[in-house]
């Protein structure tokens, strides 16, 4: 036999009595080719470019959901500094004040100095805020903050929007329970005019995505659009708060008039 022949031996055994004989089965070259150890390969290297692929499609989609993530957590911080600087604002006011109303001596005549308002309204620098719990509708909103010596709420800074902003985040209980402000277009239609009758500022206009929009209802069920303004964003973020609203809906309202001033006290 040559030894470049590779051949396959099976053996088998049987027992006589006494005496082991042995059968040879078969003898035959190996049934193995070579095609089929290179499609073998062939399989190995494409199972090999799927693990590939989906490792890279797993990394993709890792790296995804991370900057997801810190893109929300830097927006949930950026609202958290908003808000606590909201905060600190108003307590320096309310310290400042506590503190220059001290009774000590005057070497002059009193000045004013300080202000304060009234229970059950908020400060926010020289201006009071009420935030009311029942619902009216816009013109009702209106009379009833006038009885008080107030109007409805009118914001001409961003500082002011940040500062109802953060307020109505603690007063809001569902995404519906926003409150009124001193904004209507009820005049003019598209022309925007506070309760006081100046016009709107715009360079300083705070509407939510897609607002305003008029809408009137299905069918036209609400003839008059929507010509009055509320603001109120449960979750949401950023300064555009506004959306407009038909004026007979009920709302709660934000009330502001400017707070009392006082006098340092004299011994």
């Amino acid at each position: 036999m040559a030894e470049a022949d590779a051949v396959y031996i099976n053996a088998g055994f049987t027992k006589s009595k006494g005496n082991a004989t042995v059968e040879m089965l078969n003898s035959e070259p190996s049934a193995e080719l070579p095609g089929s150890q290179q499609q073998a390969a062939g399989g190995s290297k494409v199972t090999a470019e799927r693990v590939a692929v989906v490792v890279l499609l797993t990394a993709a989609v890792i790296a995804f959901g991370y900057t997801r993530y810190e893109h929300h957590q830097t927006t949930e911080h950026l609202q958290k500094l908003t808000d606590e600087n909201a905060a600190m604002r108003k307590n320096i006011t309310e310290t400042r004040c506590e503190v220059i109303t001290v009774q000590k001596p005057c070497p002059q005549p009193p000045v004013d100095t300080c202000h304060k308002c009234q229970e059950g309204w908020e400060q926010n620098g020289p201006q009071c805020y009420f935030f009311s719990t029942d619902k009216l509708t816009w013109e009702e909103a209106r009379e009833k903050c006038r009885q008080n010596g107030a109007d409805l709420v009118k914001i001409k800074s961003e500082d002011k929007q940040s500062f109802l902003i953060q307020r109505l985040r603690d007063k809001m209980a569902v995404p519906e329970d926003m409150f009124w402000i001193g904004l209507t277009d009820s005049v003019t239609e598209g022309t925007w005019l506070w309760a006081d009758g100046t016009p709107l500022n715009e360079s300083l206009k705070f509407w939510s995505n897609r607002e305003p929009d008029d809408w009137k209802g299905h069918n036209n069920e609400n003839m008059n659009g929507e010509d009055c303004v509320r603001m109120g964003e449960k979750s949401g973020y950023g300064l555009n708060w506004w959306f407009d609203k038909s004026c007979t809906a009920t709302q709660k309202r934000i009330c502001e008039k400017s707070a009392e001033t006082g006098r340092l006290k004299c011994v």
